[in-house]
């Protein structure tokens, strides 16, 4: 498993500058010392989960720019099926989050799970730490972690959104999320891989060919199909096909688009 750090993050959001680049960075900065353990916690930790993870939260905090709901939140005023019983709880109870908490309901329910008071503190929601708890419990509450694993994003994105929603993004951030994570674990791979090995490294090599469009689930197994793909890589970059991963092929795994 991939630790997980704020330069993961950077290159799976999307790059953004000024004022909205500032809100990106500071996020980022908050999560940078936490994300990892908090992961871990959560059983999030393989980089297919983990992936899927950063992919969707990424898109659902509009690359990682903001835990608050751009609009005002009066749209939501009044709605039962939210739990806002009393006057003034759309705007106060507006989605915040990674994965945005709406609804005085909502917020009354994982306040009570984390034991954090947001239904009185619901500012709370928003701080990118406590978001990313709100998120991990939210994720394991869906079951997204066997979807995950399954590498299916679609599903995923329906236990999020309701639908199909941004679909196309989220597969983007699911690639880059992929690749950073993958890359990370080359950079540390001093071994060199072949048909026949197994682990944690044969699942980052797996990833990385997933990224350049090979058809192989990280499975952490160099099997026939791992083979079958290593070699055709190396072939299209004009490397020796001989399915022996070493440093060559690793680097232009890395640095192929």
């Amino acid at each position: 498993m991939t630790t997980i750090d704020g330069d993961i993050l950077r290159q799976v959001a999307p790059r953004v500058s000024g004022a909205k680049g500032e809100r990106q960075g500071s996020i980022i900065r908050a999560l940078d010392g936490v994300l990892d353990d908090t992961l871990t916690r959560f059983g999030i930790d393989s980089d297919l989960r983990q992936a899927h993870f950063l992919a969707q939260v990424c898109h659902e905090s509009d690359g990682f720019c903001t835990t608050i709901e751009y609009s005002s939140g009066e749209a939501y005023e009044g709605r039962a099926d939210l739990g806002n019983s009393m006057p003034g709880d759309g705007a106060r109870y507006k989605g915040r989050g990674l994965i945005q908490l709406t609804g005085r309901a909502n917020y009354q329910r994982y306040g009570e799970l984390l034991q954090l008071d947001l239904v009185g503190n619901p500012e709370l929601a928003a701080d990118p730490a406590t978001s990313l708890v709100i998120a991990c419990e939210y994720w394991t509450l869906k079951g997204l972690n066997a979807l995950a694993d399954k590498d299916d994003i679609e599903t995923i994105t329906r236990r999020i959104n309701g639908g199909l929603n941004g679909l196309a993004d989220r597969r983007a951030r699911l690639t880059r999320a992929k690749e950073a994570l993958a890359g990370a674990a080359a950079e540390t791979a001093g071994s060199i891989l072949r048909l026949g090995d197994k682990g944690a490294q044969v699942a980052a090599l797996q990833s990385l060919l997933g990224a350049k469009g090979f058809a192989i689930l990280p499975d952490g197994d160099f099997g026939p199909a791992t083979d079958a793909a290593v070699r055709q890589f190396q072939a299209r970059l004009g490397l020796e096909a001989d399915g022996v991963v070493g440093p060559g092929t690793w680097q232009a795994l890395k640095n192929t688009a």
